[in-house]
């Protein structure tokens, strides 16, 4: 069996050697566009994690039988295309949600704790010259007694709000699909959340009930000093209305997922005055060393199942 890596870097370090027990393997850090076809040519399975696999890669792939997404989400096949055609698609679900949790609390903390300030603060000889033990010019708030918002309360919407709960914080949730509920927490529509919650996490897929869900408008009327986090996908907040509520109103943001990612070189948030309230890291919460190597094992498993 004929088996293409085509996006391997973003397994990072882990382990594929398991890979080629399997066939003929061929491995490829990056693939563009213009590269896909070619690599993919006399291929039995495709491995992808965000390279685009489209009808007409399809269709030059006479060979192909099977495509294996590397992640979640499957927007980048043509799923009507592979059913009409007789390939199969499999993707991983699962492999992620404790390191996605784990990564929400992290930007939690770091943000409301302002971290960033304080490490340097110590770093840059600051402390060194002070004249008292401690430094309170970046005053933190506890998150006990505080109200959480969850937007999307699949898997790991429950698990940051069981975790949440642990803190002594109130829960609420919106289910953008209208189809997750829990009688552990309070349920209540977005107008509401946003204007009673301290805290509001996004875990939704980017759809057409998510897109753009948060615009300027509904971030006007979410209180002072609320911190919003977005795990989901970008889109689902605005991102130009981010960047300019952040320079009018207290508010905070972490997000870890982009409409375009890369960021773009001149995006808006490269341009924002409070940065203090802003925090981005590069689409990194599903990627813990134990949830890629969950990813992998997962894959194999459904080339293995296939071959079967």
């Amino acid at each position: 069996m004929k088996i293409v890596l085509l996006d391997a870097l973003t397994f990072g370090e882990s382990d594929l050697s398991r890979f080629f027990k399997l066939g003929d393997v061929k491995v490829f850090q990056t693939t563009s566009p213009n590269e896909t076809q070619e690599r993919i040519m006399h291929c039995d399975v495709i491995v992808t994690n965000k390279v685009v696999i489209s009808e007409t890669h399809m269709l030059n792939t006479p060979t192909l039988k099977l495509i294996c997404v590397a992640a979640t989400g499957m927007n980048n096949v043509d799923l009507d295309a592979a059913k009409r055609r007789g390939i199969e698609v499999k993707n991983v679900a699962g492999y992620s949600t404790d390191s996605v949790i784990q990564h929400t609390f992290s930007m939690l903390f770091y943000l409301i704790g302002h971290s960033k300030y304080y490490d340097e603060y110590v770093k840059d000889g600051s402390y060194s010259r002070s004249k008292i033990f401690t430094d309170i010019s970046k005053p933190f708030f506890e998150i006990k007694g505080k109200r959480w918002g969850v937007i999307g309360l699949g898997a790991i919407g429950r698990g940051v709000a069981n975790i949440a709960k642990a803190f002594g914080i109130e829960i609420c949730y919106y289910s953008t699909s209208g189809k997750n509920s829990s009688k552990d927490f309070i349920h209540v529509e977005l107008e509401e959340l946003l204007k009673t919650c301290d805290i509001i996490s996004i875990h939704a897929p980017l759809n057409e009930k998510t897109d753009n869900l948060l615009d300027y408008e509904q971030l006007l009327i979410c209180k002072e000093n609320a911190v919003i986090l977005n795990i989901g996908r970008g889109g689902i907040i605005n991102e130009r209305a981010i960047a300019r509520i952040i320079d009018e109103k207290s508010i905070y943001f972490a997000l870890d997922v982009l409409t375009k990612e890369p960021m773009e070189e001149n995006h808006p948030f490269l341009h924002v005055k409070n940065r203090d309230r802003l925090y981005i890291t590069p689409h990194i919460a599903w990627a813990s060393v134990e949830a890629r190597d969950r990813l992998i094992a997962s894959v194999i498993e459904n080339i293995k199942s296939f071959q079967k």
